[in-house]
């Protein structure tokens, strides 16, 4: 990525120049700090431009998401050479060779002031997981052909990284014997003996395509559907896949004022019966205005309050029609979702209700001994042709 500040002509006759280096030395502190958050490293200061590296020294798998809107941004993803430092002292340097930086920097200079524009290589890693505006193909100096590229508009709707970054319907192959496990414990769930499913697996072996699975299989029953998607940016944002459940389910529009989001979130919990303790604890986990007098409530009082209104919420929708619940990527959980979750875990077992909760091998679910909890470990397909096929739970012979 090449980043650039806006303005920075101006600056320089506006300001002499011993201000002017306090100036951009504040702001290349503030770029390397939030490069710093999303894994980034600033691999070189030019003047008021600095040149940024996704994927090295450390790689994530989702590098072309992580980098927020600001200032003027130019991105772009592909194969390079990372050499050695060049140069010695404050000149060194991390070197790199291939085009991808020539074109990131070229992009940035297409971008106007608070505007991203990205490359089509990166448009192809991020899937539909933000909304684009295609400005076609683009003459770049240096470049011999013309490069597509994209400008960044914000995030998508999508619900989910499994649903944004697949395009098309893939067919599930090989996971049947998981798939009918699903759907045993969705009969069970229905007929009011409350199911969990803890799903686990490496990164990309499906675990969300098996839980897109049974949510198809079941969609001619009108199920309700609730999802909460767990982020590795939000691992210390406390209750954040709840909030963005909820947000969603009251139909929230980016445009919409506070008065018509407060009505919007008191349609969707009226059902629920909530009292108004509960209700202006809702509006404050949502951000939203109260008119009410503040709870004169503990810290920890208001916590168990506001964890009784959620339960109590869930509680009732499961009164109308039997509930499919999926919390997908528990390993990034932040530590309050984790406390509520566990309230969840016990509470289903008395409601007709399934829920999945995927995870990755390294996260440590404490509730695999519950009697109506049952482990599905996932494995590669290629292991279970060539060998014996490892037993994916320990309820499958009696439950």
């Amino acid at each position: 990525m090449f980043c650039d500040l806006v303005g920075s002509t101006p600056l320089a006759v506006r300001f002499d120049p011993e201000d002017l280096r306090e100036i951009v030395g504040a702001y290349h502190r503030v770029v390397a700090e939030t490069v710093g958050r999303f894994g980034g490293f600033v691999a070189k200061y030019m003047g008021d431009g600095e040149l940024i590296y996704f994927g090295y020294p450390q790689a994530h798998e989702e590098d072309a998401e992580r980098e927020q809107l600001s200032v003027r941004l130019g991105i772009a993803s592909g194969l390079v050479v990372v050499g050695d430092l060049i140069g010695q002292g404050a000149a060194q340097e991390h070197g790199v060779v291939g085009e991808t930086a020539n074109l990131a920097a070229r992009l940035q200079a297409l971008a106007r002031p608070g505007m991203l524009v990205i490359a089509d290589s990166t448009r192809r890693q991020i899937g539909e997981l933000f909304e684009l505006d295609d400005l076609g193909p683009q003459p770049l100096a240096g470049f011999a052909a013309p490069h597509r590229a994209w400008r960044v508009l914000g995030e998508s709707s999508v619900v989910s990284r499994f649903e944004a970054l697949r395009s098309g319907a893939t067919p599930l192959i090989g996971r049947g014997e998981e798939l009918a496990l699903l759907s045993r414990r969705w009969q069970q769930a229905k007929a009011g003996e409350g199911r969990v499913v803890l799903i686990s697996g490496e990164s990309g072996i499906g675990k969300s395509r098996l839980a897109a699975a049974i949510a198809a299989a079941t969609e001619a029953e009108q199920p309700v559907r609730l999802r909460w998607f767990c982020s590795p940016h939000h691992q210390d944002s406390a209750l954040y896949p709840f909030i963005v459940q909820l947000e969603r389910a009251a139909g929230f529009a980016r445009d919409d004022t506070a008065e018509n989001r407060l009505a919007k979130l008191d349609a969707v919990l009226a059902p629920g019966s909530p009292s108004d303790d509960e209700v202006m604890l809702l509006r404050e986990l949502l951000s939203l205005p109260n008119t009410a007098t503040a709870l004169n409530l503990s810290p920890q009082k208001k916590r168990e309050t506001l964890f009784a209104a959620m339960l109590s919420q869930l509680a009732a929708l499961a009164q109308s029609r039997p509930v499919l619940a999926a919390l997908e990527d528990a390993h990034w959980i932040d530590p309050t979702s984790r406390e509520l979750l566990d309230l969840m875990v016990d509470q289903v077992r008395r409601l007709p209700f399934l829920m999945i909760i995927t995870f990755r091998p390294e996260f440590h679910a404490p509730w695999a001994d519950q009697p109506h909890v049952t482990t599905l470990a996932l494995s590669r397909l290629g292991e279970r042709r060539n060998g014996p096929r490892p037993r994916a739970c320990r309820q499958c012979a009696t439950r």
